[in-house]
C-alpha cells in the first residue's frame, strides 16, 4: 500500500492548538502552508487545501475515508479510482475475476469482514494474496487483513460492483451450493407455505440466497416449469402479490403466486446462480447459468429489470436433450423441404428465415444445417446467444461488451474461409451489408431477419439499406414461419381424460408445437419488382402469381391432418 495513502490521512487527521499568529478556526491543527501541502500530495485527485480542513468535521471520514473523499470530490467512482491509480502505481480493473487459486481465501476471511471492508482475493501470485478493493484508504484494515490470511498482499482497485461479485462467487463457492435439481420435488401450495415459514427474514442478501429452504424453493420452481414443458419463467412481482408464469408453448399460464415476501429471497438466489450483483436492485442486469435433471443439461438465460413494485425476472430455459433439429419434427411439409434444401445446397448466395421473436426460426436453420455435409463444408455461426451445438460447426457468441457484435463477428469469418454462414440475426446496416457481400463472393449465408411473411423481407432489406442490385444477385428465397400448438394425442384436445384433467396437456388441449410455413423463392419478376423499389403488397401479388403460397394454406393443410385446430390457426394468423 503505497505511503500516499496513510500519510494523507493521519495528516487530515492530526489534531492540536494552532501556530501562533493563524486565524484557522476550530482549532485546526495545521496552518494553511501545511494544507497546501498536504493538498500537493493528492496529485491529480485534485482536493483543495478547503476541502481537506473541511474533511475532518464531516461525518464518517475517520470510517469511510474515501467514500467521504468521493462526496467532497464531486467525482463518480471510477474516474477517482482510476486517478488514485495514476497517483500511486496500483492497478485498476473495472472487471476483476475469480481464479481457484484464490479459494483459501474465502476459506479464512469472514464474509461480513470482506464486505465491510470492500476487499476480494482474485489469486494468489507466488505466496502473495492479490486483493481487489474499492476503499483503499483503509491501512488499518489491510494490516489486519494481511495478518488474517498469514500472507502479504498486493491490492488492485476496483469498483464496489465489480469487488461485490468477487466476493458473492468467492463465498458461493466456498459454501458449495446445490447446481443440481432433484427430480423428487413436487410444487404445490403447501410446499412454497412450508418453504417460506423456514426461510429467515435475514438483510443480508447473499446469506439469504445461500439458505437451504431458499435454494430449494428456486429448484422446485425450475423443475416444475421444465416438468411442464416451460420455455420461460417469469417472476412478476404486483402491488399486493409475487406471481410466478411459465410460457407453455408459447402461452403465459399462471403458475403460482407465492408469498410477496420471498420476491427478494428468490430474486437473490437466481442472481447468485447466474453471477450477478445481487447487492444492485436499480438497473438492468442479464446473466446465464447451467443445471442438471439426471442426465439432462439446461441452460437458463435471465434478465432482472428493476419495476415499481420489485425486480421483474424472466428466465429463459433450453433443454437441448429434448430439442429435436429436424425438419420433420417442426412440421415442414416434404415438398416444402425439397425446395428449401436445394437452396442450403447452393455455393453461394443468401437464404432468409423470417418471423417474430420465438417463433423457431433458429430451430429450422439449425434443422437445415444439419442436413449439409460438415466434412466436405466448413460450417461457421455468429448467433446471440448460441442456443444449439453441432458436431464440426464452429460457433461464436455475440458479446457486445467485448466488442463482438454481430457485424464485427461476421466480418472475423470471412477471414476463417468458411463455405457456409449462419449469421443469427441482420439488425443494421452493416451486418446486411456484409452478409450480402459474403453471399456474392462464393459463400452460402443463412440468416433470420423480423419481418411478417417472406415477401415483406425485400422492402425490409432495402429499408435497411441494402442496394436493390445487390438483393436481386444474392437473394436466393426467403423462408418466413410461425408456431402453431398441437392438439393434444392423449385427450384429441378435449382437455380431459378418463374422467379427469389430461395430465399430458395438464387440461388445455394441446401439447406441443409445430410450425406452418411458407417459401418464396426469387423469380425473374421478383427481382425486376426489386430493383423498381416496389412495395411489399405488389411483391406479394407477384409472389403468389409466380405460385408462392401463403403460410394460411400450410397451416389449414395441418388442420385437416389433425395436427391442429382452427381456432389456434385463428389465434396465431389472423
Amino acid at each position: 500500500m503505497p505511503k500516499a495513502n496513510g500519510t494523507s490521512k493521519g495528516l487530515i487527521k492530526r489534531r492540536g492548538t494552532p501556530p501562533s499568529g493563524t486565524d484557522e478556526p476550530n482549532g485546526a491543527a495545521l496552518a494553511r502552508a501545511d494544507w497546501d501541502r498536504v493538498a500537493r500530495v493528492f496529485g491529480p485527485l485534485r482536493m483543495s487545501p478547503e476541502q481537506l480542513k473541511a474533511f475532518t468535521r464531516i461525518d464518517g471520514s475517520d470510517d469511510e475515508p474515501w467514500d467521504v473523499m468521493l462526496q467532497s470530490m464531486a467525482l463518480d467512482e471510477t474516474s477517482a479510482l482510476k486517478l488514485l491509480s495514476d497517483r500511486t502505481g496500483l492497478e485498476y480493473r473495472a472487471e476483476p475475476k475469480l481464479t481457484d487459486s484464490a479459494s483459501r481465501f474465502y476459506e479464512l476471511i469472514e464474509a461480513d469482514f470482506a464486505r465491510q471492508a470492500s476487499v476480494a482475493a482474485i489469486e494468489v501470485d507466488e505466496g502473495v494474496y492479490v486483493v481487489a478493493t474499492s476503499r483503499p484508504m483503509q491501512p488499518s484494515v489491510m494490516s489486519i487483513l494481511e495478518d488474517m490470511l498469514d500472507a502479504p498482499i498486493r491490492l488492485i482497485l476496483s469498483p464496489r460492483a465489480g469487488v461485490a461479485n468477487l466476493i458473492n462467487r468467492g463465498f458461493e463457492q466456498r459454501g458449495d451450493l446445490v447446481t443440481e435439481i432433484v427430480d423428487d420435488m413436487p410444487l404445490d401450495p403447501s410446499a412454497i407455505e412450508q418453504a417460506a415459514g423456514a426461510i429467515g427474514k435475514t438483510t443480508d442478501l447473499l446469506a439469504q440466497a445461500r439458505q437451504t429452504p431458499v435454494i430449494r424453493l428456486v429448484n422446485m420452481i425450475l423443475f416444475e416449469a421444465l416438468r411442464r414443458g416451460a420455455s420461460d419463467i417469469h417472476v412478476h412481482p404486483m402491488e399486493d402479490r409475487l406471481v410466478i408464469r411459465f410460457r407453455v408453448d408459447g402461452m403465459l399460464v399462471d403458475a403460482f403466486s407465492p408469498p410477496q415476501t420471498l420476491a427478494s429471497a428468490i430474486s437473490s438466489r437466481l442472481k447468485v446462480m447466474t453471477e450477478l450483483d445481487i447487492a444492485n436492485r436499480h438497473s438492468p442486469q442479464d446473466g446465464q447459468t447451467s443445471v442438471r435433471i439426471g442426465t439432462k443439461k439446461i441452460d437458463i438465460r435471465l434478465s432482472v429489470i428493476p419495476t415499481v413494485f420489485g425486480e421483474r425476472i424472466v428466465l429463459r430455459l433450453l433443454d437441448q436433450s429434448q430439442t429435436e433439429l429436424d425438419l420433420d419434427s417442426v412440421g415442414m411439409a416434404k415438398s416444402l423441404q425439397t425446395r428449401l434444401m436445394d437452396c442450403v445446397d447452393r455455393p453461394n448466395g443468401i437464404l432468409l428465415v423470417t418471423g417474430p421473436t420465438g417463433s423457431g426460426k433458429t430451430t429450422t436453420l439449425y434443422a437445415a444445417l444439419g442436413r449439409i455435409d460438415r466434412q466436405s463444408r466448413n460450417v461457421m455461426t455468429i448467433e446471440d446467444p448460441v442456443e444449439y451445438h453441432l458436431d464440426g460447426i464452429s460457433q461464436m457468441q455475440v458479446n457486445p461488451k467485448r466488442g463482438v457484435t454481430f457485424a464485427g463477428g461476421l466480418r472475423a469469418l470471412l477471414r476463417q474461409d468458411p463455405d457456409v454462414i449462419l449469421v443469427g440475426e441482420i439488425r443494421d446496416p452493416e451486418t446486411a451489408q456484409l452478409a450480402i457481400q459474403a453471399s456474392l463472393t462464393g459463400h452460402l449465408v443463412l440468416a433470420t431477419l423480423h419481418t411478417n411473411d417472406a415477401p415483406s423481407a425485400i422492402p425490409r432489406l432495402l429499408d435497411i439499406g441494402v442496394e436493390p442490385y445487390l438483393v436481386t444477385s444474392s437473394l436466393l428465397g426467403v423462408l418466413a414461419q410461425r408456431l402453431l400448438r398441437r392438439i393434444c394425442p392423449v385427450c384429441n384436445g378435449s382437455g380431459r381424460f378418463e374422467g379427469g384433467t389430461c395430465d399430458n396437456c395438464l387440461g388445455t388441449g394441446y401439447k406441443g408445437r409445430l410450425a406452418a410455413h411458407e417459401l418464396m423463392l426469387m423469380s425473374d419478376e421478383l427481382r425486376r419488382l426489386t430493383s423498381e423499389r416496389a412495395d411489399g403488397v405488389t411483391l406479394y401479388e407477384a409472389a403468389v402469381g409466380g405460385g408462392f403460397e401463403p403460410m394460411k394454406v400450410d397451416a389449414m393443410e395441418k388442420v385437416r391432418q389433425g395436427l391442429t385446430d382452427e381456432a389456434e390457426v385463428f389465434r396465431v394468423l389472423h
